[in-house]
């Protein structure tokens, strides 16, 4: 199999499956490859996506549905290459890290880690909570108990194995996908320019171009990076080669049809927005709360019950997946590991703060936003540099072409984020 330090026929650890008794477990060959993607997507359809999308098609119709489509292409290369390292060498990318660096850098690493991760969860759990008083009418405050109380039980079906978890992920995205399909056909787009605009980049003024910076420059979630890598690194272990390939093939197929799906679930929050705020002539649709107050007179209350249930749905399993990768970094980058529970407790703790001292919750989302931008080049640059060396990566070492296009989009990423940083703070 493929070790730790990428060589083959190194002894199978007791309890893991290999790539030919996965496909030997069910007809379906696909089935037991699919999930470690699924959990990572949802980093990408949370309730930042939606406040994100929703100004871009309110204020801009479909012209910007074109940045969807060039993002979720990037986020599918970077996610690949997150799940193959944890294929090549079974670490995650904290690990290797970890094991490649000095420990006082190791050490600086975590503590950004852990900072983005907290920012991240902090928008996410405050977006389900968003959801819960959309939905229930029930005060702020309550809702984030609600939404608090939901975590908890999300996160203890791990006791079960990380299936029943990953099952729960995905229904959930399959939930949000199906809320915006309905709300599509209510919303009834024009699909010609839809897919004109899908495939043809323009823009209207410098406001538009800024917002589709924000939208690209959103596209990476470093913590999901790690949690990827952590997911694949145990989960269906290569003996060989062969097997090593043959099971990056599934893998690659987990990722497209997961990155797939968030991307349509993307392009259709800003479809959505672009058929019922732009084109009704209501272009100043810029929260969350805007979004849902407003879909009930255009579209009628099934709509925005939908657009509620989808919010929540986001935000729920977006703000899970936070708290894993939390664990994950710590456990990576210094050795350490804290109860699942106990960490879930701690990030719950800043949404607390900030519902009870009346912080507009729509704006720390903004905010959160700028923080975890700061976090991108400390796993994107490792990450590409690590699946480039064959001593790690063995078999699976990225093709100079795939390193080549890693490296210019990881540059780009990180300068449309240096971009958005210095507008957000008045530096240019």
């Amino acid at each position: 199999m493929v070790s730790r330090a990428g060589a083959v026929g190194e002894q199978l650890p007791k309890g893991l499956r290999t790539v030919d008794e996965a496909l030997h477990r069910t007809r379906f060959r696909i089935l037991p490859f699919l999930g470690p993607a699924f959990i990572a997507c949802v980093a990408y359809i949370d309730p930042g996506n939606f406040a994100t999308n929703i100004a871009g098609g309110s204020k801009f119709g479909y012209t910007l549905v074109w940045v969807i489509v060039a993002s979720n292409l990037m986020a599918m290369l970077i996610q690949t290459l997150s799940a193959k390292l944890g294929i090549a060498t079974r670490r995650n990318l904290p690990e290797v890290c970890r094991d490649e660096f000095s420990r006082r850098t190791s050490i600086a690493l975590w503590i950004q880690a852990e900072v983005i991760a907290m920012a991240t969860d902090l928008a996410e759990f405050l977006g389900a909570a968003i959801g819960f008083n959309l939905l229930l009418g029930t005060p702020l405050v309550l809702s984030t108990f609600l939404t608090g109380i939901c975590a908890f039980a999300i996160l203890a079906l791990q006791r079960y194995g990380f299936r029943p978890f990953e099952a729960v992920i995905a229904t959930i995205v399959g939930v949000i996908g199906l809320c915006y399909l309905v709300e599509l056909f209510y919303a009834n787009p024009d699909l010609g320019a839809v897919g004109r605009h899908a495939v043809v980049p323009g823009f209207e003024g410098s406001e538009s171009v800024l917002l589709a910076v924000g939208i690209l420059g959103a596209t990476v979630m470093p913590h999901v990076i790690y949690l990827h890598s952590a997911l694949t690194q145990d989960r269906i272990v290569a003996e060989d080669e062969r097997s090593a390939r043959r099971l990056m093939r599934y893998t690659q197929i987990d990722v497209i049809v997961a990155m797939l799906l968030a991307g349509l679930i993307n392009a259709s929050m800003l479809v959505m927005a672009a058929s019922t705020f732009w084109r009704s002539g209501l272009e100043d649709v810029d929260s969350l709360e805007g979004a849902h107050r407003t879909l009930e007179p255009v579209l009628g209350g099934t709509a925005s019950a939908l657009f509620g249930i989808a919010l929540l749905g986001s935000g729920l399993s977006s703000s899970a997946v936070g708290t894993l990768s939390g664990q994950v970094v710590m456990q990576g980058f210094v050795r350490r590991r804290i109860p699942v529970w106990v960490r879930r407790l701690v990030t719950m703790l800043p949404a607390f703060v900030v519902v009870g001292i009346g912080v507009d919750p729509s704006r720390t989302l903004v905010l959160s936003q700028v923080v975890l931008s700061f976090g991108i080049p400390f796993a994107l640059v490792p990450l590409v540099r690590f699946t480039s060396r064959r001593d790690l990566m063995g078999p699976l070492v990225n093709r100079r072409a795939t390193t080549a296009a890693a490296s210019v989009v990881a540059a780009l990423i990180i300068a449309l984020n240096v971009f958005l940083l210095t507008q957000t703070f008045g530096l240019t």
